[in-house]
């Protein structure tokens, strides 16, 4: 891919965070994100085109609205930029096959939607998980992993996490985690195939124990708290979606003859 694409790629990354910032906000709550357009929460005035320039509106504004000078959340511009540039690395990934590449622009808008509404509300919305289910399956139906692995991976997804669910609240009365884990994982395997859903879980998993026993030796209150899983898994499966083939290529290989 040259390199005037992938910036065409990234400036379109970061027009696509501005909206992904809607959804962040309105999915949660159940709201459209359509409809009203966006306004300060404090004077409502509407946002003018101008001011809803990814990033550079921000910086122009210094963080304030127009109208009211109210501070404007740094996650604003942090989303734009980071869908932006993870625009560019799927670019680079897998720039020299378009259908695929699309297939995984829209898998890493999901995931950033998922991970901001996780991180700020612990809630993983079905109106993004399930549909984003029969999206993965759709375009499994010409695109890798194929069919067959992405129907398997949304069931082993849903399966492993909802097995681990019904064993801990067996065990030990309370949920390990929310449906709404199980529905992304399940989620997550119909893009990327059954043997990724592994892969994820691994990294996310690994990662979360890190973050939890670290904010635990931080704050003194033992493992108790709940930690935002949903985000962990966003942040695996963007990796996966990029390296996840080599990785379970080379753990084959271990084990060859």
């Amino acid at each position: 891919m040259t390199p005037g694409l992938l910036v065409g790629i990234g400036v379109f990354g970061l027009m696509v965070g501005s909206f992904l910032n809607v959804c962040i906000a309105r999915l949660p709550v159940g709201e459209s994100v359509v409809a009203p357009r966006s306004r300060c929460p404090k004077c409502h005035k509407l946002i003018s085109w101008y001011d809803n320039i990814p990033i550079v509106s921000f910086v122009m504004l210094s963080g304030r609205c127009r109208r009211c000078n109210t501070p404007i959340s740094g996650r604003y511009p942090a989303v734009e930029f980071i869908t932006g540039v993870c625009f560019v690395v799927q670019g680079l990934a897998h720039g020299d096959d378009l259908p695929l590449l699309a297939s995984r622009l829209v898998f890493t808008a999901m995931l950033i939607v998922l991970f901001g509404t996780d991180l700020e509300t612990m809630r993983l919305p079905n109106v993004l998980t399930l549909p984003g289910i029969a999206v993965g399956v759709a375009f499994s139906l010409r695109l890798p992993p194929g069919l067959v692995a992405s129907l398997v991976g949304a069931a082993v997804g849903a399966g492993i996490l909802y097995a681990i669910r019904w064993i801990w609240f067996r065990l030990r009365g309370v949920d390990a985690m929310g449906l709404g884990d199980v529905k992304m994982l399940a989620m997550i395997g119909a893009f990327l195939g059954w043997q990724q859903v592994f892969v994820v879980l691994f990294l996310a998993s690994l990662v979360g124990a890190i973050v939890g026993v670290a904010l635990a030796a931080r704050s003194r209150r033992g493992l108790s708290s709940r930690l935002p899983f949903g985000t962990f898994l966003a942040a695996a499966a963007f990796v996966a979606s990029l390296v996840g083939e080599p990785l379970v290529r080379w753990y084959v290989g271990l084990y060859s003859v």
